[in-house]
């Protein structure tokens, strides 16, 4: 069994997601960001950054998305989430994972945790006013280099199409119209058509 710490609208969603693709028995746990109940004595026993996700295995706890998703992927072999059988392909699926992670997310996080780059109050409205063009970058070369299609990396489903689907879907509320890259708009609605998607959606109420 496996628990599952996310919060709606939160890269956990990727998660969720790989857990319903893979038929997974686990629990998911919401953390309520609006409450402050990341930053609670008894959330913080399981993940001390204060940030979800977080996987409970019977191994022990795993945090950061990337790691959740080759867990999951590789726990539940059947499901055929990454392609194991195949080192480069799957250095290029941890090459994906690894820049939404390390670079799209802090882009994305720029617009609302101004406070972890600087103590200056008045830097946070640039920091702000640049996310628009920085996730516009990201995207460009996730639409231009990264993105093979149908789906992420190729012909096959994997984990990596969760979590870009993920991430995909802030960019309109980061002031960008998803319209101008016809390859992730494309899969963005490809994925809101899968019934795992579907059932992670619902089960963190929010809306496809």
């Amino acid at each position: 069994m496996i628990d599952l710490y996310y919060s709606p609208g939160s890269c956990a969603l990727a998660s969720h997601i790989a857990l319903e693709e893979a038929e997974a028995e686990y629990t998911g746990h919401r953390v309520d960001f609006s409450q402050n109940q990341q930053q609670s004595q008894d959330f913080l026993k399981v993940n001390p950054k204060g940030r979800v996700p977080a996987l409970i295995t019977d191994k022990g706890i795993l945090t950061e998305t990337p790691a959740a998703l080759v867990y999951i992927a590789q726990t539940h072999p059947a499901a055929n989430l990454a392609p194991m059988d195949d080192p480069f392909a799957f250095a290029q699926l941890q090459a994906f994972n690894s820049y939404l992670a390390s670079t799209v997310h802090v882009a994305h996080a720029h617009k609302g945790r101004g406070s972890r780059w600087s103590d200056d109050e008045s830097a946070w409205d640039s920091m702000k006013r640049k996310v628009p063009d920085s996730m516009t970058q990201c995207f460009r070369y996730i639409e231009d280099h990264a993105f093979v299609g149908p789906y992420a990396l190729g012909d096959s489903y994997t984990v990596t199409d969760g979590y870009l689907y993920t991430v995909a879907r802030w960019l309109a509320g980061d002031g960008v119209d998803t319209a101008q890259f016809p390859k992730v708009h494309a899969h963005m609605q490809m994925m809101a058509n899968r019934p795992a998607v579907q059932r992670a959606l619902a089960a963190e109420g929010v809306m496809a």
